[in-house]
């Protein structure tokens, strides 16, 4: 059996690599709306395609060129494998002779292992990983303002690498791009594991792009604190969401970061913000009662609850409750009688909390509703609405940003500080022993802090 790696060109100019044993049938799924990627972006045309022996070979291949940049994929179609080469050695070391030519004869596909792509061939080159492409910087800085896919992810993928020299990269882009941000709504959504979030923010985004918004989602996985890893399965629940052209999601981990956000969240927000998307959504890890990190860079937090919860003790309880502009109670069709209830109980307990933080002339308010069905998504957003318009008129929407801004800012100095402390030489030299005479319960942990600290700051 034949084993086939394809490459389409969509109508937006972006490519999609494929593997199939049967061509036809494949392409016909294409046309017929039946593959994610390419239902929103017909048509298409089959520019390149290549011959394996079997599936893992066709499939390996696929992966390799999802991993190429564009100028490969052309070369690619072009029958161009001596340009493949050159592109795949990279800048750091010198081309070898038989490279340096810009242009040269390409090997035809009847003389390339009898008319197959092998994996083992020579005009693959050296590139036996795909390596993840980030952003230049202002090079990117027009494609980003003109919403390019791609440019957005290398953008945030820059944003979030911890390389020095990425990161110096990163800043330039954000300052460029800080001119054209401010004018998205932010809305960060939170709420226990399986209340439902991601359900509910795939049926407002599609409610709000019939509106005539553009939807940005940033959703959070959490990081095993054992591998490290995350699953970043949060966009694989809004599959009718992902494949819209007027949407773009994106989830990262949280790579440790306590309170149920990533690190690099408010940068990547305003990439979006900058690439015209009128809604960014920020989805939370599943949190608690202390995860109150979201709400200090949204301009509304919606805390999402379920019926049979907890009782009136528990709704009282401070944390994450008291600083929600809405609380929804989800999946309110399951369990109606339920669901009041806890409507109930969580508007007395926002009324013992007194005067919320956010405007004198705005209530926290308590919704049913239920994302599954798509029912109470309209009584959610007329609130929104409500509560943009007073707070914009109290000049509280903007105070809470300059707010966010300056914790931000504050955020920044704490963990570059911390990172600096963790690599300074004479810190790093008398660490060791400082640990063993904490571990042997020689010395108090107090005392060897400000031991370290005084290390740090004398140099």
């Amino acid at each position: 059996m034949v084993f086939h790696t394809y490459l389409l060109r969509c109508a937006d100019g972006w490519y999609y690599c494929g593997h199939t044993d049967d061509m036809a049938v494949r392409l016909q799924a294409h046309e017929d709306g039946e593959i994610g990627y390419t239902a929103t972006r017909r048509p298409f045309e089959l520019v390149w395609a290549g011959e394996f022996e079997s599936r893992a070979e066709a499939l390996a291949f696929e992966l390799k060129v999802k991993g190429w940049s564009r100028a490969k994929k052309e070369a690619l179609i072009a029958g161009d494998w001596k340009a493949i080469q050159r592109l795949a050695w990279g800048t750091r070391n010198p081309l070898p002779p038989h490279l340096r030519e810009e242009t040269g004869p390409s090997i035809p596909q009847d003389e390339r292992n009898g008319g197959r792509v092998g994996l083992g061939d020579e005009e693959v080159g050296r590139e036996k990983t795909v390596r993840p492409e980030v952003s230049k910087g202002s090079a990117h800085l027009k494609d980003i303002l003109a919403n390019n896919r791609r440019a957005l992810a290398k953008a945030v993928t820059l944003i979030e690498s911890t390389r020095a020299d990425h990161r110096a990269q990163a800043d330039a882009l954000l300052n460029a791009l800080l001119p054209h941000t401010g004018q998205a709504l932010r809305l960060g959504i939170s709420g226990v594991p399986g209340v439902g979030k991601s359900t509910f923010i795939e049926a407002l985004g599609l409610a709000l792009i019939h509106k005539g918004h553009r939807v940005a989602v940033l959703t959070i996985d959490p990081s095993s604190s054992i591998s490290g890893g995350s699953i970043l399965g949060d966009k694989t629940r809004m599959e009718r969401l992902s494949t819209h052209e007027h949407a773009y999601i994106r989830p990262s981990p949280s790579s440790g970061t306590l309170g149920g956000v990533a690190e690099k969240t408010r940068e990547a927000m305003l990439v979006f913000e900058a690439a015209g998307y009128s809604i960014v959504i920020v989805e939370t890890v599943g949190v608690g009662q202390s995860e109150i990190t979201v709400a200090s860079m949204t301009d509304l937090f919606v805390l999402m609850q379920l019926p049979n919860a907890g009782d009136d003790l528990q709704a009282i309880k401070r944390g994450v409750m008291e600083l929600a502009d809405l609380v929804l109670i989800n999946k309110a069709d399951i369990d109606p009688d339920a669901a009041t209830r806890a409507e109930a109980q969580v508007t007395s307990a926002l009324r013992l909390f007194g005067e919320h933080p956010s405007d004198e002339r705005w209530s926290p308010r308590v919704l049913q509703l239920s994302a599954l069905k798509v029912q109470g998504i309209e009584a959610f957003w007329s609130n929104v609405e409500r509560f943009v318009q007073l707070r914009r008129a109290s000049g509280e929407f903007d105070a809470r940003r300059q707010k966010q801004g300056m914790a931000w800012m504050w955020d920044i100095i704490q963990s570059t500080l911390q990172a600096d402390f963790k690599r300074h030489p004479a810190v790093r030299e008398a660490l060791p022993d400082i640990v063993r005479s904490v571990n042997g319960a020689r010395v108090a942990p107090s005392s060897a802090a400000r031991t370290l600290l005084q290390l740090f700051t004398r140099s």
